[in-house]
């Protein structure tokens, strides 16, 4: 009948005479009527029953609670519970309706988080420790106290809402906390492989590589990576992380940074150097970044190879650069005569050297390196350069004029090639 509920559940009477039992700004609810409190005092002396019951039976039924150690069952999940029931009593004495303090549930979620309990296991046994508990006031209520137990009910669950927000918030808190520290952690192992600064095989042994690995170096160019916010080059990285993830699987692990980095991954069966995969990363990240995307990659036979295979993987990057080729996937044999120009020896100063007059002159070295890269094609280095063929020529006039070199003929192209690839002359 509706006079047996409580105002705030009758029909029959007006919104505007029924009982407001939202909590106010300070968190607190109007006190419940005595009908209620008396119903939920008859519960109290069940309160260890009823966490035991929880803690060994009924939360048996939750996906990988059976596997947890006995004491964790017995000593932590029996003493939250407990806690958690003594709360509700406790709010429901409370004439002025505060909400409680949920610390220990906060506490015991950060353990969950650590312990690597699913999010949605931890939330299904709160919410199966409120249906238990509803189970047991509802075996308490006798006949006539419907409306107290209705009362409950609604205090119940308005409570399990907000333990259950606070128990999500700091699990997820926590849980990127923890994200956060194996990521670094990760970064740290990579830069001391690459570095030399950690033991190649235990390096491996931590980010659980093993076997033949490819070596990626990602480059953007500066104009792809411009000196942007924390913030904004922090979700640069990501996104490319995230692309990193998908094309090389989970067991790729990776040091970068706003301007590119490198990548060690499993060497694939069915691409042993690398070149589809290259390819794939590059219209990835190019839809993400820009076309300034350039990627090499090396493989490393053993942990010990990777160093090595890493700076060969940005020197091909560097060379193809300095040569002006275009962005995108580049290969050793894409490079092989200009990579092999600019290895050091007795003669590298020298020849280096040769560009000197010129050095200060950026608009000089620029169409030099141009000009070579387009095979001597004055309207097509005009063309790239946005400039008149007849400044073209002017330019590598003076080029010979302040340096000597003649680079028309075969051995002034090959000393000019040096001389750009040894001094690092590369557009950003």
């Amino acid at each position: 009948m509706p006079n047996d509920l409580p105002p705030e559940l009758r029909p029959d009477l007006p919104p505007d005479l029924r009982p407001d039992l939202r909590p106010d700004r300070h968190g607190s609810y109007p006190p419940l009527s005595p009908a209620a409190q008396a119903l939920a005092a008859r519960c109290e002396s069940r309160v260890n029953e009823l966490a035991r019951h929880m803690a060994r039976e009924t939360f048996e039924q939750l996906p990988g609670y059976a596997d947890l150690p006995a004491d964790v069952k017995d000593v932590e999940i029996a003493a939250t519970v407990r806690s958690g029931l003594r709360l509700f009593l406790r709010r429901v004495r409370d004439t002025r309706g505060r909400a409680g303090d949920f610390s220990l549930f906060r506490e015991r979620a950060a353990q969950r988080a650590d312990e690597g309990m699913p999010l949605h296991t931890l939330l299904r046994s709160h919410s199966t420790g409120v249906y238990v508990l509803w189970q047991a006031l509802r075996a308490e209520a006798a006949e006539g106290e419907e409306g107290a137990l209705i009362e409950l009910v609604d205090f119940l669950l308005r409570g399990h809402e907000a333990i259950i927000g606070a128990v999500a918030e700091t699990y997820l808190d926590e849980q990127a906390a923890l994200s956060a520290e194996r990521r670094e952690h990760h970064r740290s192992l990579v830069r001391g492989l690459l570095d030399g600064s950690l033991p190649p095989s235990r390096a491996f042994d931590e980010l659980g590589l093993e076997g033949p690995s490819l070596v990626v170096h990602v480059h953007l160019s500066k104009e792809e990576a411009p000196a942007t916010p924390a913030v904004a080059g922090r979700r640069r990285v990501r996104r490319i992380q995230t692309v990193l993830d998908r094309t090389l699987g989970a067991g790729a692990v990776s040091l970068l940074g706003a301007d590119g980095g490198h990548v060690i991954a499993p060497q694939p069966a069915d691409d042993p150097d690398g070149v589809r995969v290259c390819a794939e990363l590059a219209t990835r990240i190019r839809q993400l970044c820009g076309d300034g995307v350039r990627l090499a990659a090396v493989t490393a036979a053993a942990a010990q190879d990777v160093p090595a295979a890493a700076r060969t993987a940005t020197e091909i990057v560097r060379v193809a650069r300095a040569c002006g080729r275009p962005p995108g996937p580049h290969r050793m044999d894409d490079v092989l005569l200009e990579y092999h120009l600019s290895r050091r020896d007795e003669s590298s100063d020298r020849i280096a050297a040769l560009l000197d007059p010129v050095g200060d002159r950026p608009e000089l070295i620029e169409t030099l390196r141009v000009h070579l890269e387009h095979r001597h094609d004055r309207r097509s280095t005009a063309n790239h350069l946005g400039l008149h063929p007849n400044t073209v020529d002017n330019r590598l006039a003076r080029i010979t004029g302040l340096t000597g070199l003649d680079i028309a003929s075969a051995r002034g192209n090959a000393l000019a090639l040096a001389a750009l690839l040894l001094r690092g002359d590369v557009p950003g």
